[in-house]
């Protein structure tokens, strides 16, 4: 990131530097993706598991090894991965993303059945867990040293330090065996989901979501904040007069919401992983539950496909926040 106070670029270059940005960070993650896809049926391909077992189930003993045999060549388990992934692959630009073994429909209908609950959960934990982090970063920085500030170093760590799964486990003993809130599905046994069913199961994985993203971005945008009151712009603004209130909202936040954009950004790997931890304690019917499947059940093209959809999710995160911020400061020329 190279950073010149001297020149500030123009608004018209600053928006062709982040097209230039976005172009370059998706030619490089696009080809790396593909290639982790490869890496994903490799790995399945030697996984403890036995895919054809899994999709037979309990006829799976009485079948004949010719039986056996037959059912893997329609499955397309009789190849090697590599011809497998091949397979894949050319189906893929061809702009079709193969038939799940384990749910025997297309992939693209499994996603569009189950990404949205996914980007649902995963949205709102990371919505709550910014507003959470300035929140309690505004707090600490108001009084340095104090107690909210204390407060808040303490929340911090003690979330960082617990796996989310830990997290997940504590807030099921808490809110729902002692208060009864609901803890799987999205809608009560036997009825059919709703938008008000779906928001009232969504309260706690998402409040445990933006738990295990809080610990760096508030400790992050607290430290921001921290270096923006020693900046000269709010020593001009103090000796100004103005209120230490009106100083934080237009010379302090300003500052440190700049770094903050790209740890958002950065921090969209963990998201991911996280919303899937967090999918399978709560049963929440999301992709989670069917990559866990799928890989028991080598079921090559919907993990490729829910690999694809990551990893591009993370790729494109971190790029649009680099795009953020080489549009918000002027003085950035390049990312």
């Amino acid at each position: 990131m190279s950073l010149s106070r001297a020149a500030v670029a123009p608004r018209r270059l600053r928006w062709g530097g982040a097209g230039k940005l976005l172009w370059r960070r998706m030619a490089l993650g696009v080809p790396v993706t593909f290639g982790i896809t490869a890496v994903v049926f490799w790995l399945a391909s030697i996984a403890p598991f036995n895919p054809l077992a899994a999709y037979a189930g309990s006829r799976y003993q009485q079948m004949s090894l010719a039986e056996r045999a037959q059912l893997a060549a329609q499955l397309g388990l009789d190849q090697g991965w590599f011809t497998t992934w091949w397979q894949w692959f050319t189906s893929l630009v061809q702009g079709e993303a193969g038939t799940s073994i384990l749910y025997a429909r297309p992939v693209a209908q499994v996603l569009a059945e189950r990404l949205p609950y996914t980007l649902l959960l995963a949205g709102c934990g990371l919505l709550l867990a910014i507003l959470l982090s300035a929140g309690l970063a505004v707090a600490s920085g108001t009084r340095p040293g104090g107690l909210a500030d204390r407060a808040t170093t303490v929340l911090a760590q003690l979330a960082q330090s617990l796996p989310p799964f830990v997290l997940a486990l504590i807030a099921v003993a808490v809110f729902a065996l002692r208060l009864g809130m609901p803890t799987s599905g999205i809608a009560a046994p036997g009825q059919s989901p709703t938008a008000g069913s779906i928001a009232w199961h969504l309260v706690l994985p998402a409040g445990v979501l933006a738990l295990t993203l809080l610990p760096w971005l508030v400790l992050n945008l607290r430290a921001s904040i921290f270096q923006a009151l020693d900046s000269d712009s709010v020593l001009a603004a103090r000796g100004r007069g103005a209120g230490e209130w009106q100083i934080m909202v237009h010379e302090v936040l300003p500052l440190a919401l700049l770094p903050f954009t790209t740890v958002v950004g950065s921090r969209l790997g963990e998201l991911v992983t996280g919303a899937l931890l967090i999918e399978t304690v709560f049963s929440w019917p999301g992709i989670a539950s069917a990559t866990v499947d799928a890989a028991k059940a080598g079921d090559f093209p919907l993990l490729a496909a829910v690999t694809v959809a990551s990893c591009l999710a993370v790729f494109l995160g971190n790029a649009l926040a680099d795009a953020c911020y080489l549009l918000i400061d002027p003085r950035v020329s390049d990312v």
